[in-house]
């Protein structure tokens, strides 16, 4: 009976922190669930990754849509929506995405757990622990020339329990480890002649995983392209997409850093020139979210002009401009494990097309569900 809508069914008014106009408001985008349990399949690419462990309705797509519905109405009591019980609801969403594509109805629970997160915040405050997450795009550059102090973590025990008591963060589980070598921007060559291509150093490769960036490019330059990686401007921090402030709920934090990347980025695109990147999370939130929380025409035109690495390398590749030596592989098989975000948008078969051009290598995905990563 609780999915039927009684006559004296009501709106909530929200004060809403994104842009919801496309559905008609929040609540109507949350009445998209029309409860058809899509998302309890287990035969699906990914969604939902919480139900498939918990197997508990609280934990699934429907059961979130369901409850906000409830709480926004006013049949859970006064002040639901921000209560402890709803964040315990939405606390399993992971933000893979995959209901925004999988759902017959296209519901999108990332975004509607962002502007829950949003309102809880504004009632409740802003945990420690959420603080610590979500602004570190900000204070990395400060911490990583502590980095190996820090990594002593997940080598003393004792550091790990102080963690957990006063930070919330298990000491069951490893930390990503800082790297002693950041990646910086002064490590293009800014040489060469060839087609002018945009790096986005993502902060979380820069600082924890700068291999990955150097081999991208690495990648780049040996194909003969001049590679340009911007910063922020009279900062030594990086361009940040506002990822992991979406992730809190603090809208406008995020904001701020959509209106950085924007102001930076929007000179490359007014040269026409390609902006390419390698965290697929980073990608598809200046894709997905940016224009929703910074809605303009330069956001708009640097979601349609950034893209993968791999997308781009394949399209040049179908192209005949690519320049690349290719070389038969000495490996026979590889098993691929497609990021949620790319499968969220379609994005993943380029990846995949690309490692497939090479001679002699047979390329498996991996059919699995989200492994946690995305959020």
């Amino acid at each position: 009976s609780l999915f039927r809508y009684n006559l004296d069914y009501s709106e909530s008014n929200l004060a809403e922190g994104l842009d919801w106009s496309e559905w008609g408001g929040f609540d109507r985008a949350v009445e998209m669930c029309n409860n058809n349990g899509a998302c309890r399949k287990f035969n699906s690419e990914v969604m939902c990754p919480s139900y498939r462990v918990t197997q508990d309705e609280k934990h699934l797509t429907r059961g979130r849509a369901n409850v906000l519905r409830l709480a926004l109405s006013g049949q859970l009591g006064q002040n639901a929506f921000t209560s402890k019980e709803m964040y315990e609801t939405m606390s399993l969403c992971v933000g893979c995405k995959a209901c925004k594509r999988e759902c017959p109805t296209g519901v999108d629970m990332n975004r509607m757990k962002t502007e829950f997160l949003y309102h809880y915040n504004k009632k409740n405050g802003v945990p420690l622990r959420e603080k610590l997450f979500s602004y570190l795009p900000r204070y990395s550059h400060i911490l990583t020339k502590f980095g190996k102090l820090i990594n002593l973590r997940d080598e003393i025990h004792v550091f790990s329990l102080i963690s957990e008591k006063f930070f919330g963060i298990t000491s069951k589980r490893k930390l990503p480890r800082w790297d002693s070598e950041p990646f910086s921007a002064k490590e293009a060559s800014q040489i060469g002649s060839g087609t002018e291509v945009v790096l986005f150093a993502d902060s979380f490769n820069t600082y924890f995983e700068p291999k990955i960036l150097r081999d991208g490019l690495a990648l780049l330059e040996n194909a003969g392209f001049k590679v340009i990686i911007p910063s922020l401007k009279n900062s030594r921090k990086n361009l940040c997409c506002g990822r992991t402030f979406l992730s809190s709920g603090l809208i406008d934090e995020a904001k701020i850093e959509a209106k950085n990347l924007v102001n930076n980025l929007s000179q490359y695109i007014d040269r026409g020139i390609p902006i390419l990147g390698l965290e697929p999370s980073c990608i598809f939130t200046i894709k997905d979210e940016i224009p929703n929380i910074l809605p303009c025409e330069r956001s708009e035109k640097l979601a349609q002009n950034i893209q993968l690495l791999e997308e781009y390398f394949f399209q040049e590749l179908k192209a005949n401009r690519l320049k690349i030596n290719k070389k038969k592989s000495k490996i026979n098989k590889v098993l691929i494990h497609g990021h949620c975000h790319q499968k969220a948008f379609d994005s993943f078969n380029g990846t995949v097309k690309l490692l497939e051009s090479i001679e002699g290598l047979v390329v498996e995905p991996i059919s699995s569900s989200c492994c946690g990563m995305a959020g």
